[in-house]
């Protein structure tokens, strides 16, 4: 092997997962560091700031380099500050992953799930693609639910949740001839209800039996470990025509047309 060749082999493509302290997001980063990615691990809050380190030691366990950085998606400042950091750390991105959401928290503010599921989405994109070349990628996570909600109705509880998250794919959707143009890659990754999720316990909590329910309806549901394998595979394989990876049993779910 020549100099020039052991130089390649040591290149990692850089990416950044939101809301990745945890769960699918951190699943996801240990996921991609074995598939050759160095990660950011974001998180919220100084609650989380714990599980994050653990998230960035569980990378680096696996092959990456990682650190974490603290942002509230919904604070400009705040967004602006994790890539400013994300440049002094790496120099840029070659991929971004939109998995955070939110919006049944207990006091959260009424439009909150509007300000997260879709404003921050786009504010977060909008800052990460001046870091990204020819060639990146930006991952979207959504749920069948929020996916199909404009032809297949939810849980009354769920369904603002639902409405945002939609309202964010649309946005983000809307930028594809824009990140064309740039040679950045945009799919959706959209999911059953996953077992062991947060959403899916407050759902199964406020609505007795759903994930019972659902669960018998769709045969199986995944895992977390599944799901995030899903994504860390989106990440990396030819995006399908529709940019769109489904993830799960979709019979109860009724197409949206032109998708």
């Amino acid at each position: 092997m020549s100099d020039a060749d052991a130089d390649l082999s040591q290149i990692r493509n850089r990416a950044l997962i939101t809301g990745s302290s945890r769960g699918i997001g951190a699943d996801t980063a240990v996921l991609l560091a074995q598939r050759g990615f160095d990660v950011v691990i974001n998180y919220r809050d100084e609650r989380k700031a714990r599980r994050a380190e653990q998230a960035v030691e569980k990378v680096r366990a696996a092959g990456g380099e990682s650190f974490a950085v603290r942002a509230d998606l919904t604070d400009g400042e705040a967004v602006e500050e994790m890539f400013r950091a994300v440049v002094r750390e790496w120099g840029g991105l070659d991929l971004l992953v939109l998995n955070a959401s939110g919006g049944m928290e207990s006091g959260a503010a009424e439009d909150y799930a509007l300000q997260l599921n879709r404003d921050a989405q786009v504010r977060v994109l909008e800052a990460a693609v001046p870091l990204m070349d020819p060639g990146s990628r930006v991952v979207f996570v959504t749920s069948h639910q929020a996916h199909f909600i404009a032809t297949t109705p939810t849980m009354p509880e769920y369904e603002p949740v639902a409405r945002s998250k939609r309202a964010g794919e649309d946005a983000l959707r809307a930028r594809i001839p824009a990140l064309d143009e740039l040679g950045i890659g945009f799919v959706v990754v959209s999911g059953d209800m996953i077992e062991g999720t947060a959403t899916a316990l407050i759902l199964n909590r406020v609505s007795p039996g759903a994930l019972d329910a659902r669960r018998e309806a769709a045969g199986r549901l995944y895992n977390v470990q599944e799901f995030a394998a899903e994504i860390a595979d989106a990440a990396v394989a030819p995006i399908p025509e529709d940019r769109t990876r489904l993830v799960g049993d979709v019979s109860s779910f009724t197409p949206i047309p032109g998708e």
